[in-house]
């Protein structure tokens, strides 16, 4: 496959910055783009689109880790051991429930696995850089999102509130309610 690797940019990113991560990004053999779209909204994503149709029209030899007609808890396995390094999963008793009942559910069975965890690691540890060996990871929650049309199995202490950090950015907005006007944004 072809990897793109996609600069989220920010407007205190220099141009050094970005030659930077496009050069190394580009040696290693990964397309590169940057994405503005936290500013430009989706305009800003047209580069990142652009380079992600590009690759996908390469020749590759891509194949899935497994089938939708394995079990949520292999195909779950599969991920952490092929693609994380892990040595495998340990299900609390409130996850292992849950996916039994959604196993036992034709329609929910066959949903795709899209793991929760932290984004430090490809592990549920922060701490755990690189890929890690000797680990397992340990699924405390398993989420349904039928819209989506995804099953999460959620590993580790993240929160899930997408997006923010420990210092989110709407703790410092507010609005004057006599100009109308926003303070903090940026």
């Amino acid at each position: 496959m072809q990897p793109v690797v996609c600069l989220n940019a920010f407007y205190t990113d220099t141009p050094a910055e970005r030659a930077l991560v496009r050069e190394i990004a580009e040696k290693a053999g990964a397309s590169f783009a940057v994405s503005d779209h936290w500013l430009k909204g989706g305009a800003g994503a047209l580069e990142l689109a652009e380079a992600v149709v590009a690759a996908c029209d390469q020749p590759n030899a891509f194949a899935f880790l497994s089938s939708d007609d394995e079990p949520l808890a292999a195909r779950t396995e599969a991920l952490v051991k092929e693609v994380y390094g892990g040595d495998g999963v340990d299900w609390s008793d409130e996850a292992k429930a849950k996916l039994e009942a959604l196993q036992a559910d034709p329609e929910t069975a066959k949903l795709p696995i899209c793991m929760a965890k932290t984004q430090y690691s490809l592990s549920h540890d922060p701490k755990l850089l690189g890929r890690p060996k000797g680990w397992r990871l340990p699924v405390r929650d398993v989420l349904i999102y039928k819209g989506a049309g995804l099953v999460v199995p959620v590993a580790g202490e993240i929160k899930l509130m997408p997006g923010t950090s420990a210092s989110p950015a709407y703790r410092r907005i507010d609005v004057d309610v006599e100009t109308g006007h926003v303070h903090g944004l940026f």
